[in-house]
């Protein structure tokens, strides 16, 4: 009998696609998923997966550079081959060149998710994709149908769920706390990212492209469900510094059934001589007490002449050396890509069905009220910097419900129905 053979593609080879990603599949690439397992609870299966098998066999990228340069890395990294793609559309050639295929790995821009998410779902080939799974609700219901028709698997990335700091405040922390009041999360990413790194900043945000991972987050384990969203912005120094039209800042209110607010303050304005990669904190307030979490200062600061404060979260992503001196990956960024990568392993080795696994790792449907959020509050954003524009006052707001949104604004007397 032939070894049993996970086939992997990745599309997007980025800031964190050619980075976290990548080095989480060469470790599997290397030594299967089952030496992975224990660090998401999974570890009662490393003996089922012990010899499958796990292969990179394809990156597409848009330029041939990147492309090139994947090969190479892989080579470098594993001592294997994968095949490089390039183009608007890499994923039409793999999903040809690869009828086998058994999941893609879709790490574009924000904006270009669901094109490959579907063209993959179509060919019956499972998907892992980053956040935020899609930007509007129409397209996150198609995924949704096309995944559960087809009985396959589409895991979104949402990383922060795996934090070990949150898992203890969520599983442990939250329900001592009882009902939560409110709460806040924040992540300001650097300016280098929305100047020089990210091409496609004006098609997206810093909500959109950060603030779901806090959003994510609270819905996922206080299981809200959102009814209002308020959302404002800023445009300033990237549009007249960098020629950038796309907001410095956002910050978004999103209340809940039974009065929960939550906060989401969000930038990609931060200066590279900040002290750590990103700035990110949280605080949650119920009943009785608080929780306050820096995920941005981890209790690991230095300061060298010459080279400024620096601090480092050595929990998300880090490298380790191997005996042969090569460098495997350990982290919570790594364990999210593991957990959903499993689903797949347990379909296609142990034949367990897509349905009997849902809710139980950040699938489709997990997705649908993040992006309906997402949706309400880019629309909400928008209005309200026509207002401020124009010096009027930003009362634009959003109603949710799970098959309505509905843009409301006295000062134009429109009621636009978005969903």
């Amino acid at each position: 009998m032939s070894q049993p053979v996970i086939r992997a593609a990745l599309l997007g080879y980025g800031m964190f696609g050619a980075d976290v990603v990548v080095g989480s599949l060469w470790d599997l690439h290397r030594n299967g998923i089952a030496p992975y397992l224990d660090r998401v609870g999974l570890d009662d299966f490393s003996r089922a997966y012990q010899d499958v098998r796990f292969e990179l066999v394809a990156v597409g990228t848009r330029s041939e550079a990147s492309a090139r340069r994947a090969e190479r890395e892989m080579a470098a990294a594993t001592g294997g081959t994968v095949r490089g793609y390039w183009g608007e559309t890499p994923w039409e050639d793999i999903l040809r060149d690869y009828p086998d295929l058994d999941v893609v790995l879709v790490s574009t821009p924000d904006h270009l998710h669901t094109a490959p998410v579907l063209a993959a779902l179509r060919r019956g080939v499972h998907v892992i994709v980053e956040k935020p799974m899609c930007l509007d609700v129409h397209e996150a219901d198609e995924i949704i149908r096309e995944a559960e028709t087809r009985g396959l698997i589409v895991g979104a990335d949402m990383h922060k769920r795996y934090d070990p700091d949150h898992l203890r405040i969520f599983e442990d922390l939250a329900p001592q706390l009882g009902q939560p009041l409110y709460a806040r999360g924040v992540l300001e990413e650097p300016l280098e990212v929305s100047t020089e790194i990210f091409k496609w900043v004006e098609d997206s945000d810093p909500f959109t492209y950060v603030g779901i991972h806090w959003l994510d987050l609270f819905l996922h384990f206080l299981r809200l469900t959102p009814v209002s969203v308020y959302a404002v912005g800023q445009k300033g120094r990237l549009r007249s510094e960098f020629g950038k039209d796309t907001f410095d800042a956002v910050q978004v209110v999103v209340t809940h059934q039974g009065g929960t607010a939550i906060t989401y303050e969000n930038n990609w304005l931060t200066p590279a001589d900040f002290e750590g990669p990103v700035n990110q904190d949280s605080q949650l307030v119920g009943y009785y007490g608080k929780v306050e979490s820096d995920s941005q200062y981890r209790g690991l600061r230095y300061w060298i002449e010459n080279k400024g404060s620096r601090t480092s979260n050595l929990h998300f992503f880090r490298k380790v050396r191997r005996p042969d001196g090569s460098l495997g990956s350990l982290g919570y960024g790594k364990d999210s890509l593991v957990d959903c990568l499993e689903r797949v392993f347990r379909h296609k080795v142990l034949g367990t069905p897509v349905s009997e696994m849902a809710g139980t790792y950040p699938d489709a449907a997990s997705q649908r009220w993040p992006t309906i959020v997402v949706h309400a509050a880019r629309a909400v954003l928008q209005r309200n910097w026509e207002h401020i524009e124009a010096g009027e006052p930003a009362v634009a707001t959003a109603s949710l419900a799970a098959d309505s949104i509905i843009l409301h604004d006295p000062l134009r007397g429109e009621n636009t129905e978005l969903l």
